[in-house]
């Protein structure tokens, strides 16, 4: 069986045409993960196409493709999933939107996967090579990660990246944000993998330079602390996702930095507390944003932050209020995000309610491009006000302000900062055709 495995991207993050960098792309562990999970009994020969780093082979030839999306590549993957049909090719889909939305992804496969796979792929694989393959497979209850084989990750060139070490220790996030896409689509419940397992796959890699994508590694304190109790002795490096509350566990804090943790993403939201609130982010205070900055860069940990713009308490100068914090608290890599109602998210329910969704083009629907109407301000205020905070960041000699003692060795820091200085100044390239005709961010917003 000749297998192609794909991920497809929107417009802004494709290879070639795309506003990211080569500095910004790391290996994905979906493909790589769903390669493992191939049934070893099976005659497979497999092959992986990341869009991110290669263009899209139209004449491909396969006897199943299987593509993995989100919203924001989904118009995308039925671009491409209906070619292949045309052909004759037969196509599943499965991935983060599909398991929001299945009816949305339905007509454009053969068959789709509704939530996480580990169990169902193999499944599917079977029963295609048998001749049966069913239109719907949807995750059972008691899925569990323990014992499940590593990601082949030679199957996609290590030098396209900027790093192929990238792990995954668990999934899942207690919390129940309004606009965020896990609760939709696999509830609160978390599910881990045993760090002996964890462990493993890093000795495996031989890699001392690690990124983890948990969505939040310190979902449950007492795994975090066994995780980093492990990881240790491995004299590593690595940078994950974590919430506030890991500036405020000096415990966990400390433990972290010996087991090698060097940076954090971190979701600020909002530097007011109306518009933490708006997030439905309790857990999130403003006020002590710059004593947990300062604990995190005393540890040598830097900063990736990142905040929200169009929550129902934002007015226009939300823009300038949150660049100005984000410069002078010295955030290593700040980084913004139109506030995106994600189909069956519980935002999504709310504006649509409310009659506030601008469009069902997913393809803008990529947390850069403004789909619904703001409270307090236009789409276009919201789409060019988040396009100035992105400049008006990324100005050189902001930049040199914020790496001021920064934690990360100057190099990376500078790399990363110019790369995300790149992105920023292609933003306006990748507006809606609302917005196509207004004029430059820069002079829209010179008044804030």
């Amino acid at each position: 069986m000749k297998l192609v495995l794909m991920a497809p991207k929107g417009p802004m993050y494709r290879h070639r045409t795309g506003s990211f960098g080569w500095a910004l792309r790391y290996k994905p562990l979906t493909l790589t993960t769903l390669a493992a999970l191939i049934p070893p009994e099976l005659d497979v020969e497999v092959r992986l196409i990341d869009e991110g780093i290669q263009d899209m082979d139209w004449d491909l030839e396969a006897d199943l493709v299987g593509i993995t999306l989100i919203t924001g590549n989904a118009v995308r993957a039925y671009q491409v999933a209906d070619h292949l049909r045309r052909r004759g090719i037969p196509v599943v889909l499965g991935g983060p939107h599909v398991t929001l939305v299945p009816d949305d992804a339905a007509p454009h496969a053969d068959a789709i996967v509704v939530g996480y796979a580990e169990e169902t792929w193999p499944r599917l694989l079977r029963d295609f090579a048998a001749g049966h393959l069913a239109p719907r497979y949807v995750e059972e209850p008691g899925l569990s990660l323990a014992g499940r084989p590593f990601p082949k990750r030679h199957l996609l060139p290590r030098h396209r990246y900027v790093t192929d070490a990238v792990f995954e220790a668990q999934r899942g996030c207690l919390h129940d944000c309004e606009f965020c896409v896990v609760p939709a689509a696999w509830g609160r419940k978390l599910y881990q993998k045993p760090v002996g397992d964890v462990v493993d796959d890093i000795r495996r890699s031989g890699r001392r330079l690690l990124l983890f994508v948990d969505l939040n590694m310190i979902a449950d304190r007492r795994y975090a602390m066994e995780l980093f109790a492990a990881l240790v002795p491995l004299r590593i490096q690595w940078h994950g996702l974590v919430t506030v509350m890991f500036g405020d566990d000096l415990p966990l804090l400390e433990l972290a930095a010996r087991s090698g943790c060097r940076g954090v993403l971190m979701g600020l939201e909002s530097v007011t507390p109306d518009g933490v609130r708006a997030c439905k982010k309790g857990f999130n205070s403003p006020k002590r944003y710059l004593r947990i900055i300062e604990q995190l860069h005393a540890h040598r940990i830097a900063l990736n932050g990142c905040f929200v713009f169009g929550v129902d308490t934002d007015t226009p100068d939300v823009f300038e209020r949150t660049v100005d914090f984000a410069i002078e608290a010295r955030v290593d890599l700040p980084r913004y995000a139109v506030v995106t109602p994600f189909p069956n998210t519980a935002l999504h329910r709310r504006l649509e309610a409310e009659g506030r969704i601008l469009t069902r083009n997913w393809e803008l629907y990529d947390v850069q491009h403004v789909v619904f109407q703001p409270a307090h301000m236009s789409p276009e205020e919201l789409q060019l006000g988040h396009e100035w905070a992105w400049t008006r960041t990324y100005r050189l000699g902001a930049i040199a302000h914020r790496l001021r003692r920064s934690p990360m060795p100057a190099a990376l820091a500078w790399a990363l900062n110019l790369a995300y200085r790149r992105y920023a100044h292609r933003l306006h390239h990748y507006r809606g055709p609302l917005l196509a005709t207004l004029p430059q961010p820069e002079a829209a917003c010179a008044s804030l």
